[in-house]
């Protein structure tokens, strides 16, 4: 049975829940998503759990590709690229800033793909004060104050 986004690309470039769970749905809608990941761990969140296999990493990145790219040389920003050049969508959830300063950002990227989807996730928004800060559950808690402090 045909899916709603069959014959799009996703290229994702996240870890943990946020961005993986957007991969998620439009994989599960019937895009191809592709899942760039670190050479030397992985998406971090892989060997959370027990028996060092995390059944939450396992859930958020079901149909999907990973392919490992060392995003810290000239030769995997150039692969992500060319990657992301071909891709419908691409997903991230770095820093903000992390990706333009790899040239991986919206206004590069766009030059190249203008019918790019780019969907840039972050904890505290791409300006003010806490934009540089990682969303991490231990620090969003506080600012949602589901615990006490």
């Amino acid at each position: 049975m045909p899916h709603a986004l069959d014959g799009m690309t996703v290229l994702e470039l996240a870890s943990y829940v946020s961005g993986p769970y957007a991969g998620m749905l439009l994989g599960d809608l019937g895009a191809e998503v592709i899942k760039i990941e670190d050479p030397k761990t992985g998406d971090p969140f892989r060997g959370w759990g027990a028996a060092d296999y995390s059944a939450t990493f396992g859930s958020v990145n079901r149909n999907k590709k990973s392919v490992i790219l060392d995003l810290k040389t000239s030769e995997g920003i150039a692969a992500a690229r060319a990657l992301a050049e071909k891709a419908d969508v691409i997903i991230e959830n770095y820093r903000t800033g992390t990706m333009d300063r790899l040239g991986l950002g919206w206004d590069e990227l766009s030059k190249a793909n203008p019918r790019l989807i780019y969907c840039s996730i972050t904890g505290f928004g791409g300006t003010g004060p806490y934009a540089q800060r990682p969303a991490t559950t231990p620090s969003a808690r506080p600012w949602g104050r589901c615990c006490r402090c």
